[in-house]
């Protein structure tokens, strides 16, 4: 491996940078985009009937948002009514949604980073793909200009290796990237409709309660 990455040149070193960042941003989102951590499928249910009689003490309401994203959009609501408990249907809803602008930035943490890496590094190996470019028309060159059979053999295999290694590992960086975060992209996505979803039918729940 160190074998490769001495062919490769220094240009590699930023695309083995981005790898490692983007293995940690993919294992990160991974562990913490999971259903149980965002949205437990019965809390929703759950949280209507232990509130079926009136708005949970501040301790219930500390143990919802601990459970989970959901969890801290149906607390929001009902801290709104802790707050004030003839909140008007327009404060309801105000506090719903920034709770739920707030579940957004958390849900999408990180993404915009991991989109960049499957931007960048392709990008990254083609500055690699020129420098050895630059390597092998450098090995052609002698004192007077370019000779047609001269040149450094060595000079250029090596610029040959910059050119190739960094194409194919910025390629190699960037695919892994780009899928996942279009998977994840996706997963947020669908996450965001479903505490849309929940808060439309919580506030209508917070309002029985207000009344």
């Amino acid at each position: 491996m160190f074998s490769i990455i001495q062919a490769a040149g220094w240009p590699i070193w930023p695309l083995i940078a981005c790898s490692v960042l983007g293995l940690a941003l993919i294992i990160d989102r991974w562990l913490n985009l999971q259903t149980a951590k965002i949205a437990p499928p019965q809390l929703l249910d759950e949280a209507i009937m232990a509130s079926r009689h009136g708005v949970p003490n501040a301790q219930v309401v500390d143990q919802l948002a601990d459970n989970s994203v959901l969890g801290q959009l149906l607390a929001a609501g009902f801290r709104t009514l802790q707050r004030n408990p003839q909140a008007s249907e327009d404060e309801l809803r105000a506090g719903l949604e920034s709770a739920g602008r707030l579940a957004a930035a958390q849900l999408q943490k990180y993404l915009g980073a991991l989109s960049t890496i499957a931007s960048a590094a392709p990008l990254l190996g083609l500055l690699g793909t020129v420098i050895g470019m630059i390597e092998i028309f450098g090995s052609q060159a002698s004192a007077g200009g370019l000779t047609p059979g001269g040149g450094n053999p060595e000079q250029l295999a090596h610029g040959i290796s910059i050119a190739l290694y960094n194409t194919a590992f910025g390629l190699i960086v960037a695919i892994p990237a780009l899928i996942c975060w279009r998977y994840f992209r996706g997963k947020v996505d669908g996450y965001l409709l479903h505490l849309e979803v929940a808060a439309e039918r919580f506030a209508h729940h917070l309002l029985t309660l207000r009344r």
